[in-house]
């Protein structure tokens, strides 16, 4: 789920998707019951829900895991879970930033202070870190569902900022109060998403060689390993 570090496509070189899809399911089911619980249960009136059952169908999440964690909602009223956002500096003194999700602020605030700790880098205070980047809406989608071109003028059309094509998937990035009617308009002709997420773009980039890039990977490991992460965002550009 790690967010804008040219982090994804690493992972996803290493074959470190299969190895975290459990963890995977659970951070998306997590999602789920979280929309679920905020809003309407029906998708077609929630687009937060409706987005996170589209990441989960892209994870090829079996229906019954969406099924019950939506009917996790209700059946917890008394679990009550915190967007919770942590900043600091990892190896090589990128800036990172963790977006959690949890039920128990104590032992996330434990779990990320020492995962940094131990990767040699530092926890900050609110603000340390995020002045590096900015916030975007960030739509996803697989390659294979739209051609480059059709993509462009459907995402113009709908009122996002910029679309590129990455290496798997098309990137449409728009204003944070626009994302779901940017995404509306896009499901006129798209079905299958990868995700629509709030992500923070770097607005500088800090180029990590080869060599010194396994420390860095090891870290962002620890940290999306930990089930209260939601996504992690940093400004290293992985260079060969």
């Amino acid at each position: 789920m790690a967010g804008h570090s040219h982090w994804a496509g690493i992972k996803h070189k290493k074959g470190k998707a299969d190895k975290l899809r459990s963890k995977i399911f659970s951070k998306l089911s997590k999602e789920i019951t979280v929309a679920a619980k905020l809003g309407d249960k029906d998708p077609s009136m929630n687009p937060r829900l409706r987005s996170a059952i589209q990441a989960a169908r892209y994870a090829n999440m079996p229906k019954d895991n969406i099924e019950r964690a939506i009917d996790r909602s209700s059946a917890n009223n008394q679990l009550n879970f915190e967007n919770l956002r942590y900043e600091g500096f990892g190896p090589e003194k990128v800036a990172v930033i963790v977006e959690t999700l949890t039920e128990n602020k104590n032992r996330t605030a434990s779990n990320i202070r020492t995962i940094f700790q131990k990767g040699g880098g530092n926890l900050g205070t609110k603000g340390s870190a995020s002045h590096n980047f900015k916030q975007m809406g960030v739509i996803k989608i697989d390659k294979n569902e739209i051609s480059e071109e059709e993509i462009f003028i459907l995402s113009i059309d709908a009122g996002a900022e910029e679309c590129k094509l990455s290496e798997d998937f098309h990137e449409i990035h728009c204003e944070i109060s626009e994302i779901y009617n940017v995404k509306k308009k896009l499901e006129t002709k798209i079905n299958n998403f990868i995700s629509t997420e709030i992500e923070w773009i770097p607005l500088n980039n800090v180029e990590i060689s080869e060599e010194k890039s396994q420390d860095l990977i090891h870290f962002f490991e620890n940290l999306e390993e930990d089930d209260d992460v939601q996504n992690v965002f940093s400004n290293a550009k992985f260079i060969r």
